[in-house]
């Protein structure tokens, strides 16, 4: 067996291939391209092109792709063999660099929120060398970002490769102020933890809610759940440790640096957590990993489940984005440093991202909006929908101690003068860390934790990201007409504080008194996607994500209704399912069992007449049929919702509509099917229950 060393990266085309494989000229102009954002000229693509297809058919590979992220939330590919034909009838293995820099799929059939129309077929595929090509399943897999003939965005990654560039130019010039002239370019790092369940493939394709959606429609709970903490950490189970070595090996093939396995909180729940790589090739990993999940959990007759929420009573899954960012000379810029400039250039960067999570909130609560994740915000298991900062009480306590030019208790009574003082040491584990909030600083990063587990990391990062830089931007146009630069920091960082200290709390995020506290604030508290996407096309957003150049006004508008249509799609399907399956099974198998109790209770009587011996069937039959009754007259009113919901054509209106009409009749639904269930013999019970999907696998 190879070892992980042998194995690592085994299948990318990554730095030290391309040096062992392209000539110095080349690679030296690739490399400027990779760095420094250079043109790559045509001539220098087909040598590439040449060099990767030598190397990726000797590793097996036959085809290749331009691989792309539509705004399906999954990646999408079309693979194109070598093969060429020759006049002898034969054929030779070619790939251009004309192939390799541009691709061209049907814009027309993904979604684009209007931009394109079906006889609007024509959309491009452009490489992104930044991010490494490799090889899945013998394709030649080329990461590319996706336009439309019109140049706009269809994709996740463009506004993500956009908001590097626009942060990194306005992080230029702020530390071009602290005299950092060697620094040359600057990069958001991100790595993102991912939650998932495995569920026994047999039970799985028993249920077709989760099949048609996802996440489990109906289910009563066990009598065990997550409350005896016993599976979080706990011994991984042999069949879960085969499918981990399995799915780790998988991923380092590909170069993915993934660290970290172990139980979460529910039953059958687990997480996998990478190592640190830059944003957008963080983000290309985290759609590999996810894959890789689920292919890899079908070589073990087992299904991974990536939806926020799948399973009603117990904990769902989230996506904890860890963000921060570097230069290109190593140094972390949210690292608090021990001198004095480092300390100055550490709280500028550190008020840049407070004030730009308080000034742009609603925005980052649209980038995790989706049908799945508002199940799970606000539960448990994540923070609430209101945004909020943890800091921890000593670096609040810094920040205070600034802001009222009193002294830090932490360091003899000293008064704090920013870039002359020397911050107290502090390490990166000087705070606990706090699970509840949405935005918490972790020693050197910050740590979003409202992604939910099947969302692109790009929405969340490129709003970061372009937040951020908006606030940079800001702090660089005063400092750089400042006529005393460390008087004007200080004022600059004083102020930035006391305006925006309302976004931090460092307490209970899950607990009421904060949400009451929140709104004393002035903090939204944006509940479902209908309530927050509006913002996503308010003027002051549009004006934000234009003037970086993140996005065109146009492309917001299409991204805005991409959205509303899939939350109402995803709805419209779970209300389909959930008909089907209480028409189609469980009525039925709930009028099967009460003949069955029928036939028994009046066998009984026959038997015995003298005494009643039948009450547990009589009084069972009863309640089976108050409650077959129930869920009969829940299954209509959802009928009737969805034939009332054709009358809503606009898009915003019927989101809306499915919010407060659908999802109330939903859960009616449930909860009397739910009910049926726990008095139904298990036998008559067409579906596999929660414990047997939740504690089947060994």
């Amino acid at each position: 067996m190879s070892s992980v060393t042998e194995i690592f990266g085994s299948m990318v085309f990554n730095d030290s291939v391309m040096k062992e494989r392209l000539p110095k000229g080349t690679y030296t102009a690739l490399q400027k391209t990779i760095k420094d954002g250079k043109l790559l000229d045509i001539e220098v693509a087909t040598v590439v092109a040449n060099a990767m297809k030598d190397w990726a058919i000797e590793k097996g590979a036959t085809h290749f792709t331009h691989w792309f992220q539509p705004m399906t939330g999954v990646t999408a590919e079309k693979h194109d063999s070598f093969i060429s034909p020759t006049s002898e009838g034969k054929i030779i293995m070619e790939f251009s660099g004309k192939e390799l820099v541009r691709g061209e799929p049907d814009a027309s059939s993904f979604p684009s929120g209007g931009l394109r129309a079906t006889f609007e077929a024509r959309g491009y595929t452009a490489w992104d060398p930044t991010s490494y090509a490799f090889i899945k399943d013998k394709i030649l897999c080329i990461p590319t970002a996706f336009c439309s003939y019109g140049g706009e965005a269809l994709d996740k990654k463009t506004p993500l490769l956009r908001s590097m560039q626009a942060i990194n130019i306005q992080a230029l010039r702020v530390l071009k102020l602290f005299g950092n002239e060697d620094v040359t370019s600057v990069k958001t790092t991100v790595g993102p933890e991912q939650e998932y369940f495995l569920i026994d493939k047999d039970f799985y394709e028993k249920r077709p809610d989760l099949i048609y959606t996802g996440r489990t429609l109906f289910g009563s709970r066990p009598p065990k759940g997550q409350e005896l903490d016993d599976h979080y950490f706990g011994i991984i189970k042999p069949r879960v440790q085969e499918f981990m070595d399995d799915l780790n090996n998988e991923l380092w093939k590909l170069g993915i640096l993934a660290k970290t396995e172990h139980n979460e909180v529910a039953p059958a729940q687990h997480e996998l957590a990478p190592i640190f790589s830059t944003t957008n090739i963080a983000t290309d990993h985290n759609q590999l990993t996810m894959e890789m999940m689920q292919k890899v959990a079908k070589r073990h007759n087992l299904v991974c489940l990536l939806h926020e929420k799948p399973f009603a009573g117990v904990n769902g899954s989230g996506k904890h984005n860890n963000w921060s960012i570097s230069t290109n000379t190593g140094v972390n810029l949210l690292e608090p440093g021990e001198t004095p400039y480092e300390n100055a250039q550490f709280l500028l960067f550190l008020c840049a991202v407070i004030k730009a999570v308080d000034d742009y909130q609603e925005i980052l609560r649209v980038s995790v909006a989706s049908a799945g994740n508002d199940h799970r915000l606000g539960a448990n298991e994540a923070p609430p929908a209101v945004i909020s900062i943890f800091l921890g009480d000593e670096l609040t306590e810094i920040l205070n101690a600034i802001e009222s030019g009193k002294a830090y208790d932490g360091r003899e009574k000293e008064q704090m003068k920013i870039g002359v003082d020397v911050l107290p040491h502090f390490p990166k584990d000087t705070t606990d860390r706090n699970r509840t909030s949405p935005f918490a600083f972790t020693g050197n990063k910050f740590e979003f934790r409202m992604p939910g587990s099947s969302l692109s990391i790009a929405g969340p990062n490129f709003v970061i990201n372009t937040a951020v830089a908006e606030v940079l931007k800001q702090f660089a146009d005063e400092l750089e007409n400042a006529e005393d630069f460390t008087a004007s920091l200080n004022n600059l960082i004083k102020r930035t504080i006391s305006e925006h200290k309302r976004i931090i709390f460092n307490g209970n995020g899950y607990d009421d008194a904060w949400i009451m506290e929140a709104l004393k604030r002035g903090l939204p508290n944006l509940k479902t996607t209908p309530d927050c996407m509006p913002s996503f096309i308010s003027e002051k957003s549009i004006k934000l994500f234009t003037s970086h150049n993140v996005l065109t006004e146009t492309e917001m508008k299409s991204r805005y209704e991409i959205v509303m249509e899939n939350y109402v799609k995803v709805l419209n399907i779970e209300a389909l399912t959930m008909l089907d399956m209480a028409k189609k099974d469980i009525m039925p198998a709930v009028s099967a069992y009460s003949k069955a109790l029928a036939d028994t209770a009046i066998a009984k009587k026959a038997v015995v007449a003298s005494v009643d011996c039948s009450t547990y069937e009589t009084e069972t039959l009863k309640n089976l049929a108050r409650g077959a009754a129930n869920l009969y007259n829940k299954t209509a009113e959802l009928e009737k919702a969805l034939i009332d919901a054709k009358e809503h054509s606009d898009v915003t209106e019927l989101a809306v509509y499915y919010k407060d009409h659908v999802i109330p009749a939903m859960n009616d639904m449930r909860i009397a099917a739910d009910e049926l269930e726990t008095i139904t013999a298990k036998a008559y019970w067409p579906y596999p229950s929660y414990g047997d999907l939740l504690f089947s696998v060994k």
